[in-house]
């Protein structure tokens, strides 16, 4: 990529750019499409399979305040107790990283976090999951950017380990089965209720992924304010509630 072409390019793509020609990888970033925004319209923008897209997916471990980059398939989950036991030995646990934390540590917005060129050092692990593929497409600093590579190439880059970190499907869809179906059915008695019943289903694990309790899909500071909020209050998280269950993969 000559000279012009970089100064063309975003700056985080410009970053990663320049990165790649350094360490001699073949192909430079592209830009998408501005609608190609997640990973399923990125892989149509491509002509490529969905898996195909190392999505890149960052957390923030409690005991240290590291930012924890986990590149995985764009056709799984992640399964943060598998990551915990990787990179938690203290056996605290992995945070929320919200955009400000991202951007800080990796130099780079959500949606655009590339493997490599981070500001500062994040903790990276690649999911085993993508060597299902001979090419993938990772990243490149922007959520419109994107670079071409293999599996290999990708661990090559990095440095980083390669381990199975996705959820297993089955499980996964069972248990959101069993939180929304419990949580549905304490919802029938809100409306009529005299003391709104709370959405608690002792299933306590927030997803650093979401920000959601993975019980009863509440945030943090709805949980916080639970005890202190008056009916009308506790109906609208209710609402919200039933929101954010509607909207999940059946």
């Amino acid at each position: 990529m000559c000279g012009s072409e970089l100064l063309a390019l975003p700056d985080g793509v410009r970053r990663v750019a320049s990165a790649l020609q350094a360490l001699g990888h073949p192909h430079a970033p592209v830009m998408l499409d501005n609608a190609a925004r997640t990973a399923q319209q990125a892989a149509d923008a491509l002509g490529v399979a969905v898996g195909q897209i190392a999505k890149s997916i960052i957390f923030r471990r409690k005991s240290d305040d590291a930012a924890v980059l986990i590149v995985t398939s764009g056709d799984q989950r992640v399964d943060e107790k598998k990551v915990e036991a990787l990179v938690c030995p203290d056996g605290k646990r992995l945070g929320r990283a919200d955009a400000e934390f991202v951007k800080a540590r990796t130099g780079f917005s959500i949606g655009g976090v590339s493997p490599l060129a981070h500001a500062t050092p994040s903790v990276t692990l690649i999911d085993q999951s993508l060597f299902r593929f001979d090419d993938i497409w990772a990243a490149a600093g922007h959520p419109h950017g994107v670079f071409r590579l293999s599996p290999q190439e990708l661990q090559q880059l990095t440095g980083a380990p390669v381990a199975d970190l996705a959820v297993a499907v089955d499980e996964e869809k069972l248990a959101l089965q069993r939180a929304i179906t419990l949580v549905s059915l304490r919802a029938q008695t809100v409306s009529a209720a005299a003391d709104v019943p709370s959405p608690c289903i002792s299933v306590c694990r927030m997803s650093a992924a979401s920000g959601l309790c993975e019980g009863c899909y509440r945030t943090r500071d709805e949980i916080a304010a639970w005890s202190g909020a008056d009916d009308d209050a506790k109906r609208a998280i209710w609402r919200a509630i039933e929101t954010r269950m509607a909207a999940m993969p059946s």
